[in-house]
């Protein structure tokens, strides 16, 4: 079943997430993302000047953790971890920009996934952005609280959104800074990514330099997806599907 298509339009690339399963973030999908990711690495012709979006179809953007996957298996939740550090550390180090177009629910690990894009726009009529931890029981890894920590400067939001699990709808989001723009649909929102993503193109920057520029500003999550926390993960994630 196909997870995810990678589209080409000259210096732009759309990378949308496919299927019915709320997108949630198994091996599975992940793999098909770091694969389009390398594939578009692997286009020397297109790493300057360059810029990629990531959008999905459907209700969900992502729905984070595919937890009913993973069950109380230590070793999934440990390889479900383990890959989505990856990917978070693929884009963070992606030799071009990169914008999230939100056209539905990002949700916990999918929201995450969401924060780790360079810009993010969002859908006003239907979806929000939302940490679930509290409200299943769970606890939120270090690395997850770097990526809020970088994207979210207003420390009260940030409080509500980690200790309240506070539903953050695009009007807010916009308001409280954490994603660059909202749009009245997901057509519109499509279409406003694709006009951020040619702007970006326009610019012209050398990839190698932007990636560069990028693992520095991000130091911090870096260095935190560097910490190995699979133990607690498992505790934590395998204590939360059992109460599913």
């Amino acid at each position: 079943m196909e997870t995810c298509k990678l589209e080409k339009r000259g210096k732009l690339f759309i990378l949308t997430l496919t299927g019915e399963d709320e997108h949630r973030l198994n091996p599975t999908r992940i793999d098909a993302i770091r694969s389009a990711l390398n594939q578009i690495r692997s286009d020397s012709n297109s790493l300057s000047g360059s810029a990629l979006i990531t959008t999905a179809h459907g209700k969900f953007f992502s729905n984070g953790y595919d937890l009913a996957w993973a069950g109380s298996s230590p070793d999934k939740i440990r390889l479900m971890s383990s890959k989505l550090r990856d990917l978070v550390a693929d884009l963070i180090s992606f030799p071009m920009p990169t914008v999230a177009a939100i056209t539905g629910h990002a949700c916990a690990a999918g929201m995450i996934f969401a924060l780790s894009h360079d810009y993010i726009v969002m859908r006003k009529d239907r979806g929000f952005l939302y940490m679930s931890e509290m409200d299943i029981g769970l606890k939120i890894p270090a690395w997850f609280m770097a990526v809020i920590s970088c994207k979210i400067g207003d420390a009260r939001v940030g409080r509500d959104v980690v200790l309240k699990a506070r539903k953050l709808t695009a009007k807010q989001a916009v308001e409280s800074g954490i994603i660059d723009a909202a749009f009245d649909n997901a057509e519109e929102t499509v279409k406003g990514a694709v006009e951020l993503g040619e702007e970006l193109v326009k610019k012209g920057w050398n990839g190698q330099v932007y990636s560069e520029n990028r693992k520095g500003f991000y130091k911090k999550i870096l260095d935190k997806i560097g910490a190995d926390e699979t133990t607690d993960d498992v505790k934590n994630v395998a204590i939360a599907t059992s109460k599913m």
